[in-house]
Formats: structure tokens, sequence, C-alpha cells
């Protein structure tokens, strides 16, 4: 099970994780930061294949992929 947690503390909305993302994991919330920004959320993370692009892009380190990778056939 793959868990992609945002911190709304930190998340100042850029959408550069979103943007970056090559599976379409995340996609805009209606959630709004601290800050006053909409952050991200998971809403495929079934998809994710824990590339991690999303943790290295974030330039405010508000990203954390957590889980393990399940084999496939």
């Amino acid at each position: 099970m793959i868990r992609i947690d945002v911190d709304k503390k930190f998340c100042k909305g850029c959408n550069l994780c979103i943007a970056n993302c090559p599976l379409g994991v995340l996609a805009v919330s209606t959630e709004r930061g601290a800050a006053g920004f909409l952050v991200p959320e998971a809403v495929k993370p079934e998809a994710c294949n824990m590339c991690r692009l999303c943790e290295v892009i974030c330039p405010d380190f508000a990203i954390v992929v957590e889980g393990e990778r399940e084999k496939r056939g």
C-alpha cells in the first residue's frame, strides 16, 4: 500500500508535483493549506509507482511518499 502525504503547513500550491507526475496520481484539491493555497491530493494512489518525483520536485519538501511497491506479474 502506498501513501502520499502533503504537509499543508509547507505546501504553497505551486503544483509542480502535479505537473511532473508521470502517472497523473496527483490533482488540485479543494482543501487549502496554511498559506491559503489549494494543495494537491492523491486522486489515483493505486497508480503510483513510487518514483518519488513529486518529493524531489517539491521546493518546500511538503510531500512524502511511503509504502511498498507491489510486485506485478
